[in-house]
């Protein structure tokens, strides 16, 4: 875990001091998110959170992370997509899928009660992102549909992470002002 916090404070610490490179940073972050192999090891989240909260203090601008990290949660969950599609059933056997079958039952549960909308739905919830775009290729979702409710969600996700995080920023920083 500290290696974790380690990771999070230098890429805060990065994006700060080049906030030019904010855009690709947040792009390459979301990707990973959104990547199956990738997600589960990289606190891209928390990593958003941060970023939001930099915002927060005026050292940068939403939109230029929104951007980003919306082209990069559309390239990693659509790359997920086709790694489902294209090796169907066997990824489920192979590392981290076979580590985790609670991911993946979690996954298709998501599925089978909100069909296409669990693809939106699972940009927000950790577990579930490293497996719902693969499983969507597994299941063979329509293309369009998971093109249209995909880029619905990675807009989303990409705004409202971030956004999270400068609101939690401007709340800690009107506490701390009491103090």
């Amino acid at each position: 875990m500290v290696f974790v916090d380690s990771m999070i404070e230098s890429v805060l610490a990065f994006v700060r001091d080049n906030r030019d490179w904010a855009f690709w940073i947040a792009l390459v972050f979301a990707f990973g998110e959104n990547l199956a192999f990738l997600s589960i090891v990289i606190p891209s989240t928390a990593i958003l959170l941060g970023v939001g909260a930099l915002v927060a203090t005026g050292q940068l601008s939403l939109f230029p992370i929104w951007a980003g990290a919306s082209i990069g949660a559309v390239i990693g969950s659509v790359i997920s997509y086709v790694i489902g599609w294209r090796y169907g059933q066997a990824i489920l056997s192979a590392w981290p899928f076979r580590n985790h079958p609670d991911f993946i039952e979690k996954g298709n549960a998501a599925f089978r009660r909100w069909g296409a909308y669990a693809i939106t739905i699972g940009h927000f919830f950790g577990p579930l992102r490293s497996v719902v775009f693969v499983l969507a290729g597994i299941s063979r979702m329509s293309v369009p549909v998971f093109m249209v409710v995909n880029f619905i969600g990675c807009l989303l996700w990409a705004y409202v992470t971030p956004l999270f995080g400068e609101v939690a920023g401007h709340l800690i920083g009107w506490i701390w002002s009491f103090f």
